[in-house]
């Protein structure tokens, strides 16, 4: 969406939250109390099987109960749509809007948004999907654009902002991608951008904070884990290549007051753990971010302040963004442009 110019602000400020797709073997309340009970500020909640199923009986009294859960611990909410077997208990992710019939996607994401308004959601994040082997790549992107014009008239209709989000491997992957797309559209409104952080290590050209000043004044939702150049694969935060105090006082400075919410959908095994290390990162990092904008300390040395801070052991030959690094592309995606020997952990995988 895009907004007014935003004021800036301290990265203290900044409004944490948590994906609930890395709390998958929780009960949805269960997994809600928790992260309030660590200190986070909001939840990006993945609409799945055993959180809040949009194809269930029962769908009003159930989306009520979680909204009056929210409201009770203080959590502010984003919906995710990206759940792998909701629609297609045998194929990942089938259909999207992509397939010869996405009937059921275009179904699932006019459901999210009604639930999205529903709960009060800041935003109502989705992707365009692996384009099939089949479907010509013209072809899919005439798709691409029809279905997210009908969300788009669902969304506005109920009043929630869509947060767009490029994946790697997907028809739109990138920042470029995402702006092409919204001209298609018509540059609605109501059409914003889900920015994942790993994702911009992962493959964008410039540096992480760069891409955030990029889309600025587009962003409705920000995820946050650490990523390596050319891999798809979320890590906790340390274990990949990010700087992330510079991360954060791009966002500050972009006024961004949405949610930043932690992306590790392959950490459910140990959900409180990593929850509770990933917020102790994260509060050291904008403290750090925080001391450098106020003209004390070297980033290299915040950084690593923030690191410290919460035991990650990081990697002793880490890369950070201070130069660009183009990633290679392939085909380990059947149908789909793809880093080469690259692993897919969220979209892909």
């Amino acid at each position: 969406m895009t907004t007014p110019r935003r004021t800036p602000l301290d990265p203290g400020a900044l409004r944490l939250g948590y994906g609930t797709n890395g709390f998958a073997n929780h009960r949805l309340g269960d997994a809600l109390a928790a992260l309030a009970d660590l200190g986070y500020q909001g939840v990006a909640l993945t609409l799945d099987h055993d959180h809040l199923d949009p194809f269930t009986p029962g769908l009003a009294r159930r989306v009520a109960a979680v909204r009056r859960r929210l409201d009770a611990l203080g959590l502010a909410v984003v919906v995710e749509t990206g759940a792998r077997y909701l629609l297609d208990p045998w194929h990942k992710h089938a259909p999207t809007l992509l397939h010869d019939d996405p009937a059921l996607r275009i179904d699932f994401l006019r459901r999210a948004a009604r639930i999205g308004a529903d709960l009060g959601a800041e935003a109502v994040s989705f992707w365009a999907g692996v384009r099939p082997p089949e479907v010509p790549a013209a072809l899919a992107w005439q798709r691409l654009v029809a279905g997210c014009a009908t969300v788009c008239v669902e969304a506005e209709a109920a009043g929630v902002p869509l947060g767009f989000e490029p994946e790697p491997g997907m028809l739109v992957e990138d920042i470029a991608g995402w702006f092409r797309l919204r001209e298609a559209l018509g540059a609605p409104p109501g059409f914003g951008i889900t920015l994942d952080i790993g994702h911009c290590r992962c493959l964008e050209s410039q540096p992480v904070p760069d891409c955030v000043t990029a889309v600025a004044e587009h962003l409705v939702n920000v995820q946050i884990d650490d990523m390596r150049r050319g891999v798809h694969e979320h890590l906790e935060f340390g274990a990949g290549e990010i700087d992330f105090p510079p991360v954060l006082r791009a966002l500050a400075a972009a006024g961004y007051r949405g949610l930043v919410a932690v992306e590790l959908p392959r950490h459910s095994h140990a959900a409180p753990a990593v929850a509770a290390r990933s917020l102790d990162f994260l509060r050291a990092a904008a403290h750090a971010a925080s001391t450098t904008a106020a003209g004390a300390g070297t980033p290299a040395a915040t950084s690593a302040a923030a690191t410290a801070a919460t035991g990650a052991a990081g990697d002793q030959h880490r890369t950070t963004d201070s130069a660009p690094l183009l990633c290679s592309r392939g085909g380990s995606t059947p149908g789909s442009p793809v880093l080469r020997g690259g692993l897919q952990s969220k979209g892909g995988g």
